[in-house]
């Protein structure tokens, strides 16, 4: 696309003018965007699309604020961004929300997402009924009134004293270190120990103290029990261990720690989350008793506004809370009132709008302690947008990451209209998406392709909609436009081997439902964001089957995540009800004998920082290193397999450490990632890479793409295999050392998938997976769509929750749930083939199929 060379100064055309654009896979891009208007970026998955409007022209925006920041700060910033490209003209400030699957810490809620947390800590300081008591201890500048801190659970003032704001109490008891008192501490009664040599030192401690260790646990004195598991002193002895025949007997000093004592030094020190987790297991979990789960200290939790003391109020649906506030607002008095009041006038303008857009977006189910960690992509998303919705920006241009992902095609509308908002107070709106039915309502499209990685990275289309008809290129144009959806009919589906039925379903919002899921059968589970279906999927049966199946592939345990569902309690502003609400209650189970395996993939990331890539989570790496160590040139170096590891002192870049990149730590900007300026994001020392296979050094197999490294490694079967998994579904453009935390949460998934899929597996398997479609443009949403159907063909059962019509439109059954979000949902309002689903009045799933199915199912 040939377009006229730009000044860099003269008049204001009302256009973007890109030029040059040249990061990752982009072929030296020149375009031109209207302002003010909504923009849409499309293409296949690795095009060069989120390259284009996040990498170069967000990326040029970042760059040119950080221009204005202190020189000795640029200097740190300046490698970490670099859109790479030679002039981009005519751009406004740039306001990027990009996909996250990540909610924050673990004490993250909608509350504090939205930032409205604050605004009610001040209603309860400032208007709030104190009691007479609790003045007296209250601040002297505000009257005696608590402030704002003593709300909140994580400042020293507020928290509660017993817990320290966390709402639970995590503490090794007898039971959890114990779990079996009829066997004697030789027979292994301490479960908390350590294995290998830390146990055996810890049982010689205790038999040279006089401890009969051949005694059943339940046997010996109470004293000397609690004497072991929690005492302070550490006393020193002289071990003269017994071994086995041949085993070293040497004696040496030894140093006593309580059980309880090593359990939290582990927890404290372990740099090993395995160990960490593990002795996490051993702690129990009970709701605190000062302040029953509710975080904060006593006298913050007698304050009350509007009848309600704070977690009350922070626990009532969003709906609920408008109608409250909004009352409270109208009673005010028209005349000067007293302080408070006074206050509450300030207050609630403030927080009323931003709870109505909340709302109007769909979200009045939620509560404002809810735990952002246990909401769904869509509700994420949403949440974000509506507080940008309420910042009052004018002149600057949104660029936005797929909004739709998570979102029901009956939610649609709701982004649509804010979108619109942000047009219609003088934004632009940048969208790189997949979704059609939002790209056909764009004002512009930019289309780049034809194909991903190195085949992509060219505009083929810029222009109105109408116009992407005249790219012939263009594998979008061919699903703007896909026409009516042929649906599974009940003679059309696959007939089920057996069913699994779980009878009375009781958990979070799940209101006592029969489950009834066809085996070796694929089936979709679908309803509004809320609506319980990730509740069903990822809760429900990966905690039923988890316990029935003997072999279970999951994601690790996220390391925040304490014992018995502590992190969902922390989460929380304090409704002390995230213990029991967690647990899935149930009754008769029936048909998961026949079950082997369970394979739970979830959107989590593959890892944390830029150290974790494809080619390691995979496994695909280990063979790779082999084939560097067996060349000629290793050999007589004399370097074996770890000298080709980025983990290994000898073999990579000192600077770095061997992940490529340099972690730029900022006091006014969230830190981020510069490229190692020592070895240039390679990983490896220059001698490292001195070594090459086939020409090849170890860094540039890294660099390769998945569909490059097919064809260089197509005579190793065990590398192909793994190759052929990931180009399977649509992941051909990902390179072998693409770093963790520069994927998105569905190409973290699909990898996870990928690495299941290239396993001989015997028996039947469960997959289960949360929107695997999520970040997928239409024609990769076919590629994996056959891969899980070709699962099923091989005997195994697919479970998805998903929104995406076609996969709906393909499964063999479709579980919906609803009929709402929250406590207006919990419920399978309809069930059977795609086809059938139509038919059901309280189905919003079945209403928006209406809308494209062919006549026959309409």
């Amino acid at each position: 696309m040939n377009l006229p060379d730009l000044s860099l100064t003269g008049g204001d055309d009302g256009y973007v003018h890109v030029r040059g654009a040249r990061l990752h896979n982009l072929q030296e891009v020149e375009v031109d965007l209207p302002r003010g208007r909504l923009v849409a970026f499309t293409g296949v998955s690795g095009s060069g699309k989120s390259s284009l409007a996040f990498g170069t022209i967000h990326g040029e925006s970042q760059r040119r604020y950080l221009e204005s920041v202190a020189p000795f700060a640029r200097r740190l910033i300046g490698s970490a961004v670099d859109p790479q490209v030679e002039a981009v003209t005519g751009m406004p400030p740039t306001v990027a929300l990009e996909q996250r699957t990540s909610a924050g810490g673990a004490r993250s809620t909608v509350g504090t997402t939205t930032n409205l947390s604050n605004a009610i800590r001040l209603l309860y300081s400032r208007a709030g009924e104190h009691p007479a008591d609790v003045l007296e201890k209250g601040s002297a500048l505000h009257g005696g009134r608590l402030t704002s801190d003593f709300f909140s659970p994580n400042t020293p003032d507020g928290a509660c004293p017993r817990c320290h704001g966390v709402g639970v109490l995590r503490e090794p008891t007898e039971v959890s270190m114990v779990p079996d008192p009829s066997l004697s501490i030789s027979e292994g009664a301490i479960a908390a120990w350590p294995g290998a040599w830390l146990g055996k030192n810890f049982r010689d401690i205790l038999d040279t103290l006089g401890v009969d260790v051949h005694r059943p646990w339940r046997d010996l004195p109470e004293q000397t029990r609690q004497w072991i598991l929690h005492t302070e002193e550490q006393p020193v002895v002289t071990v003269h261990p017994v071994r086995e025949p041949g085993q070293t007997h040497g004696t040496y000093r030894g140093q006593w720690r309580s059980v309880e004592r090593y359990l939290r030094d582990a927890v404290a020190t372990s740099k090993a989350e395995s160990s960490r987790r593990r002795a996490l297991t051993h702690f129990s979990v009970a709701t605190c008793p000062l302040c029953e789960g509710h975080r904060l200290g006593p006298d913050a939790l007698r304050v009350t506004y509007v009848g309600r003391p704070i977690w009350q109020l922070a626990a009532m649906p969003l709906d609920d809370l408008v109608t409250a506030l909004t009352s409270r607002l109208q009673a005010l008095p028209a005349g000067e009132g007293t302080p408070e009041q006074e206050a509450e006038r300030i207050l609630l303008p403030t927080v009323l709008p931003v709870l109505g857009t909340i709302v109007g977006l769909g979200l009045g189910h939620l509560a404002l302690d809810r735990a952002a960690g246990t909401l769904s992509t869509g509700e994420l998303q949403r949440l974000r947008l509506a507080a940008q919705l309420r910042s009052g920006l004018f002149g600057v241009a949104y660029v936005l990451d797929e909004p739709s992902a998570g979102l029901h095609p009956s939610e649609k509308g709701v982004l649509q209209h804010l979108l619109d908002s942000f047009l219609s107070e003088g934004n632009s709106v940048l969208l790189v998406e997949h979704d059609m039915t939002l790209v056909a309502d764009a004002d512009w499209i930019v289309d780049v392709g034809p194909g991903a990685g190195a085949d992509g990275g060219e505009v083929l289309y810029s222009g109105v909609v109408e116009g992407l008809d005249e790219a012939e290129t263009s594998v979008t144009a061919r699903y703007l436009r896909p026409g009516a959806l042929a649906l599974r009919t009940p003679s059309e589906v696959r007939d089920p081997h057996g069913w699994l039925e779980i009878d009375v379903v009781h958990t979070r919002t799940l209101q006592g439902i029969d489950l009834r899921l066809p085996l070796r059968s694929f089936t979709a589970v679908t309803g509004v964001s809320g609506a319980g279906k990730s509740t069903l999927v990822t809760h429900v049966l990966g905690t039923v089957l988890g316990e029935r199946v003997r072999t279970t592939v999951a994601d690790d345990p996220d390391p925040t995540a304490d014992a018995g569902g502590a992190a969902a309690s922390e989460a929380g502003t304090g409704t002390g009800t995230g213990l029991a609400d967690d647990r899935v209650r149930h009754g008769e189970v029936r048909g998961s004998e026949g079950i082997d395996r369970l394979v739970h993939i979830t959107q989590k990331p593959i890892g944390r920082t830029p150290r974790s890539c494809l080619a390691t989570y995979t496994g695909l790496f280990d063979r790779v290193r082999r084939l560097f160590a067996d060349t000629p040139e290793a050999r007589s170096r004399g370097w074996g397999v770890g000298r080709f590891s980025y983990n290994v002192a000898e073999g990579r870049c000192p600077e770095c450490s061997g992940t490529g990149h340099i972690e730029v730590e900022l006091v006014f900007l969230p830190g981020s990632y510069a490229t190692c300026p020592r070895c240039h994001g390679t990983r490896y020392s220059p001698e490292t890479l001195e070594v090459t296979w086939q020409g090849l050094s170890i860094a540039e197999v890294l660099s390769l793409s998945v569909a490059r490294a097919r064809e260089v490694f197509a005579d190793d079967q065990r590398i192909s295999r793994a190759l052929d998994a990931l180009a399977a579904i649509g992941l051909g453009y990902l390179a072998l050392g693409q770093p963790a935390t520069e994927l998105s949460g569905g190409e973290a998934q699909r990898i996870k998938l990928a690495t299941e899929l290239q396993r001989t597996v015997r028996g039947h398997s469960v997959y289960l997976l949360d929107e695997p479609t999520s970040g997928l443009h239409p024609a990769d949403v076919d590629l994996l769509v056959g891969e899980l159907n070709r699962l099923v063909d091989a005997g195994q059962t697919v479970v998805v929750v998903e929104h995406d019509q076609r996969v709906i439109a393909q499964s063999d059954r479709v579980i919906d749930m609803g009929p709402g979000a929250g406590d207006k949902g919990g419920r399978i309002v309809a069930q059977g083939a795609p086809a059938q689903i139509l038919e059901a009045d309280a189905s919003l799933t079945g209403s928006e199929l209406r809308k494209v199915a062919r006549p026959e199912h309409a």
